[in-house]
């Protein structure tokens, strides 16, 4: 693959629109390993030491008194490790919600990006984290801040189904038709990328309700309709046909 990886790295956005013939997953993956070069480039973080070091292990434990006991003594909730991830990031990775509740009351960045571009925050959008979400949001979370293919939290949601999470983040003033790197908005990701049953016509239908473009196209010029009916997704096309046209369709 070290072909593909030179060539990503030494692609930018005015040559992206001579390779419209990739399928999307090529394309997402091509994207994935650009991304990738870019940030084995960059330079690493210093990892902690000590009690910092203890306080991020117990943290993606899920170790609640020995998160507690560290903070006591002093641990840094700031410090990182050889990946760049924070005490919160490492909780949020595992999903440990109350453990990520006590780093946020002690002074934890929750916008803090480790060297794969991931924050708590975004990192809890992308993976459905819905209790850690709600913690983020609570704490400022940078709702334009993006990952390393330049999305926002929305975008990956969508794309992984995530409905609940889809639906806390547009109660926020995250852009609804924020687009990646890949050219594609959220409503293009959800259509694109998921497999367009009832809970993806459901995160379209909300993506919709709460503005979303549908005729926002991806960088060859293809609409979510036509990216659903392509994929036979016919409750999708339902729904997309009836935004174009102004009158609301049953799913």
């Amino acid at each position: 693959m070290t072909w593909l990886v030179r060539y990503c790295r030494g692609m930018n956005s005015a040559n992206l629109n001579a390779i419209p013939r990739l399928s999307a997953w090529l394309f997402a993956m091509v994207m994935a390993l650009a991304a990738c070069g870019r940030l084995h480039a960059q330079p690493q973080q210093q990892p902690a030491a000590g009690s910092d070091r203890q306080l991020i292990a117990a943290a993606e434990r899920g170790d609640a008194e020995g998160v507690r006991d560290l903070l006591a003594k002093g641990a840094d909730v700031k410090a990182r490790d050889a990946r760049g991830r924070t005490a919160l990031l490492a909780a949020t990775h595992a999903d440990h919600p109350v453990v990520a509740r006590l780093l946020i009351a002690a002074g934890a960045d929750v916008n803090a990006k480790d060297n794969m571009q991931d924050s708590p925050f975004l990192y809890a959008g992308a993976e459905g984290r819905l209790e850690i979400l709600k913690l983020t949001l609570a704490a400022g979370a940078d709702l334009a801040s993006t990952n390393r293919f330049g999305g926002t939290a929305l975008i990956p949601a969508c794309h992984h189904g995530h409905l609940e999470t889809v639906r806390e983040l547009l109660k926020t003033a995250i852009a609804v038709d924020h687009v990646n790197r890949l050219g594609w908005t959220a409503l293009l990701e959800t259509v694109i990328l998921g497999n367009g049953d009832a809970r993806y016509v459901d995160i379209a239908r909300l993506l919709l309700a709460r503005g979303a473009n549908p005729r926002l196209a991806d960088r060859d010029g293809v609409t979510p309709l036509v990216h659903a009916r392509r994929r036979g997704h016919a409750a999708m096309a339902r729904l997309l046909e009836g935004a174009e046209s102004g009158t609301p369709r049953a799913g």
